[in-house]
């Protein structure tokens, strides 16, 4: 019997690979409850039924929270705060966690349209930090 961590490192996978190999994103869907999860999951969190439908979803989305960082987790000032947001992506109904970049934070807004960037695909590696930013459009 897997784990709820290697089921979702399951998950991970085919999400990550995606993100390193085609610079997409992929989410989960389940038809029972009609909801579209990202990042994806292998069981839904509603129902618990397994989730074997994968969708390719948009690489936008809007800013549904968010928070300006002016320390690293070690309580270091950080030489430049960061924004850390919960992003609707499109299509979805869960949020993704993550920097938004290319913006002044004290022009970032809740309700914010904002696009994936990508690090070039040399540099890719199979991690969230693949994206490396979401920027405003």
């Amino acid at each position: 019997m897997r784990t709820s961590r290697s089921c979702q490192s399951t998950a991970g996978e085919r999400f990550f690979h995606e993100i390193k190999d085609n610079a997409k994103l992929m989410a989960t869907y389940c038809p029972t409850c009609d909801y579209t999860y990202m990042p994806p999951r292998l069981y839904c969190e509603r129902c618990f039924d397994e989730l074997t439908e994968w969708v390719e979803v948009p690489n936008r989305g809007r800013i549904y929270a968010f928070t300006v960082v002016h320390q690293d987790l070690e309580e270091h000032p950080l030489d430049v705060p960061q924004v850390v947001a919960l992003i609707e992506i499109e299509g979805c109904d869960s949020v993704l966690v993550h920097l938004v970049g290319g913006v002044d934070p004290d022009d970032v807004d809740v309700g914010m349209e904002v696009q994936a960037v990508f690090k070039s695909k040399a540099k890719r590696t199979g991690e969230i930090t693949d994206i490396a930013y979401f920027r405003p459009v």
